[in-house]
C-alpha cells in the first residue's frame, strides 16, 4: 500500500512540473442577477481550492488568482457560472435564476464539486432554510429535507436523542448512525450519559450551535461515501460552518428570538367515577360477590360509590408552557490575506414536561490566513457548554415523572387528609417529583482543527491538519427521602464524570487540471491517523444525615468505579476522477482502514468504489432541445465498512477485577476472545437520473439503490454451560432496497413575486436476509428474524371480540385449540413505507413565507400506554384507565374491539397483542415562517445593512390516526427498539418572534 501511494505521489508531482507556473494576478468584479441587480452573498471560489471570496452588499468581489485558473461563482437560487482568468483583471458575471440546485457547488468528501458534475448521490441542505426551527440540534432540523434520510425525535424533550437513518438500517449490534464530519473533524455522536433517564439518552450533537452552520451535505451512495471507508456504511453528514470572506468589509450579524412551546394534545383519561365503575364491573365479571365490590358505600366498608369519586388532573400539573430564547451574534470579514468569522450564541429551551430544561452557550472562531501566495494556514474552533436538568421519562415507575402523571388513577388524591403527600402504589407522588427531582448534567465540548496548505504548483496542493473533539460530560442526581428511590436508602446520590477524546492527524495531496477544452482530471491521495480515548468515573452514596446534605462525601455508605478504554484507526485513501467534454464522467476511490478493535490478520479492511455518469444534454442530438436544460444518468458501486457500536476490545478475551474474596483481590473472565472477528461490510449499488427543464426552473432527481450488508457484527447467545452470555461473531446479513424522488421548481417569478416548491419522497424496503437465531429487542413486542424487516412487531393477533361472550378471540396459528407462545406472529414494522417532505416558499416586495410539511406513511407503533390504560380494571390502584376503555363490551350484541373487563382469561393477561399495534402514519406542518425585510432605503439612514423581522412556528398541525398525542415517539434510545410508546412526552408546538440584523 505504501509503495502504491508513493508511486502515485511521484506521478502527480511529475505531471505537475510539466505545467508552466503562472504569475499571481489580482482579479475583481461584480456579480449581478440577470436583471442587472447586484447580488450580495455570492461565492466566488477558485476551482479545486477552498480559497475564495464572497460578494459584498454591492455584489463586488476581490481575490488573487493565476492566469488560467477557473473561478466558480455560485449563489443559492441561481445557476452557477465558471469563468477562466485571462488577461483581463476585471471579470463581471451575471447569474440566472434557477429553481433547482443542479448547478450549485456541493461539499463532498475532501473537496467541493459542481453539482452538475457529480457522479455520486449527494443532497446539500442550505442551513438558512432550516435555522429557524427551534430544536436543540441540527440533525433534527433535517427532518423531511432530504430524500432517503429518515429523521425522528425520540421524545419531545429538547436535546434528547434522535433516530437518524440514511437509506435504512444496516446493522443489529453495531451502530446505524452516519458519520458526522464538522469542518473536517470526525465528531462523536454517541451519548456519554451514564445516569439513566429510563431508556432515553442525551444527544451530543446538540452541543453544536446550528446558527454557526453554513451548509450540510449528506453523502448517500457508496461512490460518495467510500472515501471515508470504515465509517461510511451508514452514510456521511458533512457540516460546513460559516467563514469570513476575503476582501470584504467587517459586518456584524445579530439574531434574536423569543417564544413559547406547549403540548398540543395529551392523553384522555377516564374520570374518577368512570374508573371506579370499571373496577366494580371487573369485580363482578370475575364472579366475586357484589357485597364486597371495591367501590361501595363507605358505611359498608367500601371506598364510596363510583359517582362519589373525585377526579384529579395530573397531566395539567406536569405539562407547562415552556419559554424559548435564542440569541446569536457574529462578526465576519477579511482582507486580501485574511478572513475571519467569530460567533457567539446562547439558547434556552424549556421542555413542555416539567423539570426538563436545555441551555447552551457557544463560541465559534474560524480564521484563514495567506502566508504567501502559495501557503495558507487556518483554524476552525467550536467551544460550547450545554446544561440540562433532566427527569425520568419512558419506562419504569420509580422516579418516572411522566409515568406518575399518566398512569396513576385519576380518583386517587394528591394529599392525605392531614396535608402530607399521598403514597401511591408503584409510583411516586407527582408533587413530590415536581418539587424534588434533582437530576442535572453539563457537557463541555471543544471541536477544532488547525491546517496548513501549500500550493506546490498550479493545481497541485498539499494539506495537513490536526483535529480534536474533546467532550467532558458531568452528571449528578440526588433522590431525597420524600421519593421512593431515596426513602429506601435514606437518600441516594450518583455522580458520573465521562470524557471522550477523538484526535485525528490527516494529510492529503490533491491535483486538478484541465487539459485543453475537453479533458478534466483530478486526483487525491491521503492518510489519516485517528485515536479515541474514553474514561468514566462513577461514585454513589447512600444513607445521608439529612436531605440538606447532597454531596456524596456526606453519605455513610459510598461505592465507586472507573474505567478507561481506547482504540486507534490508521487509514490510507485515494480518489481519481475524470470527465471528457463535460459529457462523460468517471470516478473511483479506495480506502484502506486498520482498526485496533480487530485481531491481527483481520485489522485491515479495503473499501473501493467506482462511478460513472453521462451528461446526455451535451450530446448533439439533445443540445438544441430547448425545454431540456439537464439530463444526466449516473451509476455507482462500492463497499463501505462498519466497526462503530461494538466494544473497543470486542475481539479480545477480557478479564475483570473486583471479584474479591475474604479481602483478597480477585479476577474473573468476562468475555471470550474471537480472533476471527472482522469488519462488517456493506455493498451498495446506485442508479440515478438528474433532469432539468425550462432553464432549470424544474429540477428532478431520482435514485434507485440496493444495499447489502454482510458479516454482521452480532452478539450471538451462548449456552449457559459456557459461562458466558454471548460472543461477538460475524454472522448475519441485511438488505435495504429503495427509491428516492426529489423535485425543485420555480413556479412563478414575475413582478417581484416568486414561488418555489421542493418535494421529496423515498421508499426503503428493509429485510434481514440471514440471522442464526431470532433476536428479541429489549421490549418484547419487537423481534428480529430472518425474512422480516428490522423493528418488526411479534404479537398475538386479536381477530375480534365475540359479541356473545365479550371475550377477545385470537388467531390460533398452529391450530392446536389453545393460545400459547407458539401463536405469536409478525404484525407490521415500525419502519415507514414512504416518508418525505414538501416545502413552499413565497416572496413579494420584502415579504417572505415558507410552509414546510413532512410526512411518514406505513409505519406501526406499539402503544404500550394503551396496553396499561386498557387494563380492564385488573390493576386497580396501580394504573390509570383511558377513555377508550369506555367502549368495552358490556352486554351481548355489543360490537367493539375492547373485550369485557375481567382479571381472568386472556382478555387482559396476554401480551403483546395486535390491538395495541397502531398506524403511525402522519402529515405534519413541520414549520411555518413569515418574515418581512425592511427596505434598504430606510435602513441606510441608521447605518444598517439589512434587517428582517419574522414569526416562526413549528408542529402547528398534525394529521394522524394514532391514539396517542404524537406518533413520533420512542420509549428508548436503544437502536434495537423503534416505534414503542410508553411514558414518552409528545413533540411540542412552538411559536417565536425574531429579528435578523446586519450592520
Amino acid at each position: 500500500m505504501q509503495k502504491v501511494l508513493f508511486a502515485g505521489v511521484v506521478w502527480l508531482l511529475s505531471c505537475g512540473w510539466l505545467l508552466a507556473q503562472s504569475p499571481v494576478t489580482h482579479v475583481s468584479g461584480t456579480v449581478r442577477t440577470e436583471n442587472g441587480e447586484p447580488l450580495p452573498g455570492a461565492n466566488v471560489v477558485l476551482k479545486a481550492q477552498t480559497k475564495g471570496a464572497t460578494t459584498d452588499a454591492n455584489g463586488h468581489y476581490d481575490l488573487n488568482a493565476r492566469l488560467g485558473d477557473e473561478l466558480i461563482i455560485s449563489a443559492i437560487g441561481y445557476q452557477s457560472a465558471q469563468v477562466k482568468v485571462g488577461s483581463k483583471t476585471t471579470l463581471d458575471v451575471s447569474l440566472q435564476e434557477s429553481a433547482s440546485q443542479l448547478n450549485e457547488v456541493v461539499v463532498v468528501g475532501y473537496g467541493i464539486q459542481d453539482r452538475k458534475n457529480l457522479v455520486g448521490s449527494v443532497t446539500q441542505v442550505n442551513a438558512e432554510e432550516i435555522k429557524n426551527r427551534p430544536v436543540a440540534s441540527f440533525d433534527q432540523q433535517l427532518q423531511g429535507r432530504a430524500a432517503g434520510v429518515q429523521v425522528a425525535a425520540n421524545t419531545g424533550v429538547p436535546g434528547d436523542g434522535i433516530f437518524f437513518r440514511i437509506r435504512g438500517t444496516t446493522s443489529i449490534n453495531a451502530s446505524n448512525d452516519p458519520l458526522y464530519v464538522v469542518d473536517g473533524v470526525f465528531v462523536n455522536n454517541q451519548s456519554l450519559q451514564k445516569i439513566t433517564t429510563q431508556g432515553q439518552s442525551n444527544n451530543p450533537l446538540a452541543d453544536i450551535n446550528p446558527a454557526d452552520i453554513e451548509s450540510i451535505s449528506i453523502l448517500k451512495d457508496a461512490e460518495a461515501t467510500a472515501i471515508y471507508g470504515a465509517r461510511a456504511a451508514n452514510g456521511v453528514v458533512l457540516i460546513t460552518t460559516k467563514r469570513g470572506a476575503y476582501n470584504s468589509k467587517t459586518k456584524v450579524s445579530l439574531n434574536a428570538s423569543v417564544g413559547q412551546a406547549w403540548a398540543p394534545k395529551l392523553w384522555d383519561l377516564a374520570t374518577g367515577p368512570e374508573h371506579a365503575t370499571i373496577i366494580n364491573e371487573a369485580w363482578l365479571n370475575d364472579g366475586k360477590p357484589a357485597a364486597t365490590r371495591p367501590f361501595r358505600p363507605v358505611s359498608e366498608g367500601g371506598r364510596g360509590l363510583p359517582e362519589e369519586q373525585p377526579t384529579y388532573d395530573r397531566l395539567s400539573d406536569i405539562f407547562r408552557t415552556g419559554a424559548l430564547r435564542n440569541y446569536d451574534v457574529a462578526v465576519s470579514g477579511g482582507t486580501k490575506q485574511t478572513r475571519f468569522y467569530i460567533g457567539g450564541g446562547y439558547t434556552s429551551q424549556q421542555a413542555t414536561l416539567r423539570t426538563n430544561d436545555f441551555a447552551r452557550a457557544s463560541f465559534k472562531i474560524n480564521l484563514d490566513q495567506d502566508i504567501t501566495d502559495k501557503i495558507r494556514i487556518g483554524t476552525s474552533n467550536i467551544l460550547s457548554q450545554s446544561n440540562r436538568t433532566n427527569a425520568r421519562v419512558g419506562d419504569g415507575p420509580q422516579g418516572g415523572i411522566l409515568q406518575a402523571a399518566l398512569h396513576t388513577p385519576t380518583y386517587l388524591p394528591k394529599f392525605n387528609t392531614d396535608g402530607t403527600y399521598a403514597k401511591w402504589a408503584g409510583f411516586d407522588n407527582l408533587d413530590v417529583l415536581i418539587n424534588n427531582t434533582d437530576m442535572h448534567s453539563t457537557s463541555t465540548r471543544y471541536i477544532g482543527n488547525v491546517y496548513g496548505e501549500y500550493d506546490i504548483i498550479s493545481g497541485l496542493k498539499f494539506r495537513s491538519s490536526w483535529s480534536i473533539d474533546y467532550n467532558d460530560y458531568n452528571e449528578y442526581e440526588y433522590w431525597n427521602t420524600l421519593t421512593n428511590r431515596g426513602s429506601a436508602s435514606k437518600g441516594l446520590a450518583t455522580s458520573s464524570v465521562s470524557k471522550n477524546i477523538i484526535w485525528i492527524n490527516e494529510q492529503t495531496l490533491s491535483y486538478r487540471q484541465t487539459f485543453g477544452t475537453r479533458h478534466s482530471f483530478g486526483a487525491l491521495v491521503g492518510n489519516t491517523v485517528q485515536g479515541n480515548v474514553s474514561t468514566q468515573t462513577l461514585a454513589q452514596g447512600t444513607n445521608f444525615p439529612s436531605d440538606a446534605f447532597k454531596q456524596i462525601a456526606s453519605a455513610s455508605v459510598t461505592t465507586s468505579s472507573s474505567n478507561r478504554n481506547q482504540y486507534t484507526l490508521v487509514s490510507f485513501f485515494g480518489r481519481v476522477d475524470y470527465n471528457f467534454a463535460k459529457k462523460y464522467f468517471f470516478e473511483t476511490s479506495l480506502r484502506a482502514d486498520a482498526s485496533s478493535k480487530f485481531a491481527d490478520g483481520h485489522r485491515w479492511g479495503y473499501f473501493p468504489s467506482a462511478g460513472v455518469a453521462w451528461q446526455l444534454k451535451q450530446e448533439n442530438f439533445l443540445r438544441d432541445v430547448n425545454f431540456l436544460s439537464e439530463l444526466k444518468v449516473r451509476a455507482s458501486i462500492g463497499l463501505t465498512g462498519n466497526q462503530n457500536g461494538i466494544g473497543n476490545y470486542a475481539s479480545r478475551g477480557l478479564w475483570d477485577g473486583g471479584y474479591n474474596y475474604q479481602d483478597n483481590p480477585g479476577t474473573v473472565p468476562v468475555q471470550l476472545a474471537n480472533p476471527n472477528l472482522k469488519w462488517e461490510t456493506t455493498r451498495q449499488t446506485n442508479v440515478g437520473l438528474n433532469v432539468g427543464f425550462l432553464n432549470n426552473r424544474i429540477g428532478l432527481e431520482i435514485n434507485a439503490y440496493s444495499k447489502y450488508t454482510y458479516d454482521l457484527l452480532l452478539q450471538v447467545p451462548l449456552a449457559q454451560s459456557s459461562g458466558f452470555a454471548s460472543i461477538y461473531r460475524n454472522d448475519g446479513e441485511i438488505s435495504n432496497r429503495g427509491l428516492e424522488f426529489a423535485i425543485n421548481s420555480l413556479n412563478i417569478s414575475k413582478g417581484g413575486f416568486q414561488w418555489n416548491t421542493s418535494f421529496n419522497i423515498a421508499k426503503n424496503v428493509n429485510r434481514i436476509e440471514k440471522l442464526p437465531l431470532p433476536v428479541d429487542a429489549n421490549y418484547a413486542a419487537e423481534r428480529m428474524a430472518q425474512g422480516y424487516s428490522f423493528h418488526s412487531f411479534f404479537v398475538y393477533k386479536q381477530l375480534y371480540v365475540d359479541p356473545k361472550t365479550g371475550d377477545a378471540v385470537y388467531e390460533d396459528v398452529n391450530k392446536d385449540g389453545k393460545i400459547t407462545v407458539a401463536d405469536k406472529q409478525f404484525y407490521g414494522s415500525a419502519l415507514p413505507k414512504f416518508f418525505g417532505g414538501l416545502n413552499n416558499t413565497f416572496s413579494y416586495k420584502g415579504f417572505d413565507l415558507s410552509v414546510f410539511f413532512n410526512f411518514s406513511s406505513g409505519s406501526k407503533i406499539f402503544n404500550s400506554n394503551r396496553f396499561f390504560h386498557e387494563s380492564g380494571g385488573t390493576r386497580d390502584d396501580r394504573r390509570a384507565i383511558n377513555k377508550n376503555q369506555l367502549t368495552r363490551w358490556q352486554k351481548e350484541g355489543d360490537i367493539t374491539d375492547v373485550p369485557r373487563v375481567t382479571t381472568l382469561g386472556n382478555n387482559y393477561n396476554l401480551s403483546p397483542i395486535s390491538r395495541f399495534v397502531e398506524d403511525g402514519s402522519f402529515l405534519r406542518l413541520n414549520s411555518l415562517v413569515f418574515g418581512y425585510t425592511i427596505p434598504k432605503s430606510v435602513l441606510r439612514r441608521v447605518g444598517i445593512s439589512s434587517a428582517r423581522v419574522y414569526y416562526s412556528g413549528s408542529n402547528l398541525w398534525l394529521l394522524s390516526n394514532y391514539q396517542g398525542p404524537d406518533p413520533e415517539v420512542n420509549v428508548t434510545a436503544d437502536p434495537t427498539t423503534q416505534g414503542y410508546d410508553l411514558g414518552t412526552p409528545p413533540q411540542p408546538r412552538t411559536a417565536q418572534f425574531g429579528l435578523n440584523l446586519t450592520i
